[in-house]
């Protein structure tokens, strides 16, 4: 059965998912990358952007781990670009270059309408205007049985858990203070919609920790 998972979603230990005035010299927010710091040591990383072997262990294994089973993703406009407002034209196809990393269907939440958008490797992006549930809808239909997995940013997956749509989300902790910018936890009860921590790995630079939505 597919579910819908948020994986690899890293936020500071004061809570927040990205930094701010995020744009397009800072596509994290101020300080953000400073959140990413687990990630950009990985072998998956690494191999990805052509950068030798990279490292393993727990938190190459937990990246790698967030690829697995992953049949579309939904993402939320601005971890799709900077453009705010009606799309200008055709010219902005993402932050990865020509083949990005997706390798499925990739769900675009927008108010504005775009054709859809097919790039090497397999990714083929699509623009919803229809709203969360509409975008939920056809992601499980393009994932054929596998999961789909929310890519972010805060505000998507903050509408995702209010609406009680997500399965599990796996966050990777990292041991830093950002103090401002993008609260993931704003105006989310976590306990009250159902949430439960079922896991938490030690990793070499950031803690994993799972919460599942109990039935």
């Amino acid at each position: 059965m597919t579910q819908l998972r948020v994986q690899s979603f890293t936020v500071s230990i004061d809570g927040y998912g990205a930094g701010p005035n995020q744009d397009l010299q800072n596509p994290l927010g101020v300080r953000g990358p400073e959140l990413m710091e687990w990630l950009f040591h990985t072998r998956l990383w690494s191999q990805m952007h052509g950068q030798g072997d990279g490292e393993t262990g727990v938190d190459n294994a937990m990246a790698e781990k967030g690829f697995a089973g992953v049949g579309a993703w939904i993402l939320g406009r601005n971890m799709f670009g900077p453009i705010r407002g009606p799309w200008p034209d055709d010219h902005w196809k993402g932050w990865w270059g020509e083949e990005p990393p997706y390798h499925t269907p990739v769900f675009v939440l927008t108010h504005h309408p775009r054709p859809s958008l097919a790039m090497a490797g397999g990714t083929e992006f699509h623009f919803v205007t229809g709203g969360i549930h509409a975008a939920l809808a056809q992601a499980t239909a393009a994932a054929n049985g596998r999961d789909v997995r929310l890519g972010g940013g805060v505000s998507t997956i903050r509408q995702y858990v209010r609406a009680g749509l997500v399965d599990e989300l796996h966050l990777a902790v990292r041991p830093v203070w950002l103090g401002t910018g993008e609260s993931l936890w704003e105006g989310l009860d976590m306990r009250a919609l159902g949430y439960e921590c079922t896991d938490c790995v030690a990793g070499e630079r950031a803690t994993h920790v799972f919460l599942r939505k109990q039935a």
